[in-house]
């Protein structure tokens, strides 16, 4: 098998642009994506024990279809998976032929307590992106796609509040709900492994704002030719955001609920985030 290993990650946050950002990294000739979409090797937090009990044995039938993955031609990609066995992990860069970036996208390793330690203890030179967006709207983000994946079916507020209410620490429709969007502690993590000169950060925001000009910053922090233009990919673009929308007391509430870790964001970022505490 040829040593072929990850020199970036896509570390989160979720329902951030994210899965569009993994897409169309991979069209970019100089760039390698893993064809398993998600592998969540580096973050131990994802393994069937640490889920709700009636969602192992799903969890248990994600790993092993995973394996199978990794052992077959992976000519097509795999939208999420777990990969466990470090030799599995290694196959998924089996492909790589002239690319000169390698990467991956398991945008849990953010979040994760044990990823950032894990990727800078095995591939300590590795580059990680990060793309944050307002916290109260990745949360109302995410609940949409579960609404429209057929898991939930109360209101935005309820599933709120029951992620307030629940105290365990099993992965579940509630839990990290909240905790993906309190950045700061998880950019801390990433800070305290790695030199800053190989964490690019940047905002959803700011790619809706001028996608050109972003996009070509993340080519530019990879090293690859900064002109090329993908083709865009929107996984919600037949959505009606005027449906989807939040309402306003709901925003004031996660606003109020996120405001502190924002504010410490600020003075890790020397960025003003106001915009989120409106």
């Amino acid at each position: 098998m040829r040593l072929c290993l990850p020199t970036f990650f896509i570390a989160g946050a979720p329902k951030a642009g994210t899965d569009s950002l993994y897409y169309e990294l991979d069209q970019h000739p100089a760039i390698y994506m893993s064809p398993l979409k998600e592998p969540c090797y580096f973050s131990t937090e994802i393994r069937p024990p640490n889920f709700d009990p009636h969602l192992q044995e799903r969890m248990e039938q994600e790993v092993n279809e995973s394996r199978d993955y990794t052992l077959g031609e992976m000519s097509k990609k795999r939208f999420g998976g777990i990969i466990s066995d470090w030799d599995d992990y290694r196959r998924l860069f089996a492909g790589v032929r002239t690319e000169t970036a390698i990467g991956e996208g398991s945008v849990c390793y953010l979040w994760s307590k044990s990823a950032a330690t894990a990727i800078a203890s095995r591939l300590p030179d590795s580059k990680i992106i990060i793309v944050l967006m307002d916290p109260a709207e990745r949360a109302h983000a995410q609940y949409r796609k579960s609404v429209q994946d057929g898991y939930v079916s109360q209101s935005f507020r309820k599933h709120v509040e029951a992620s307030l209410l629940y105290s365990g620490k099993k992965f579940n429709l509630f839990h990290p709900f909240l905790e993906f969007g309190r950045y700061a502690e998880q950019l801390e993590r990433y800070l305290a492994e790695f030199p800053r000169k190989q964490i690019n950060i940047s905002f959803y925001e700011d790619s809706i704002a001028d996608y050109n000009r972003w996009f070509g910053q993340i080519l530019s922090f990879l090293g690859v030719d900064a002109h090329f233009v993908p083709d865009r990919y929107d996984p919600h673009q037949r959505r009606n955001e005027q449906e989807w929308a939040m309402r306003a007391e709901d925003r004031a509430f996660l606003v109020e609920y996120y405001r502190e870790d924002i504010r410490k964001l600020e003075d890790i970022l020397h960025r003003d985030l106001s915009a989120w505490l409106c």
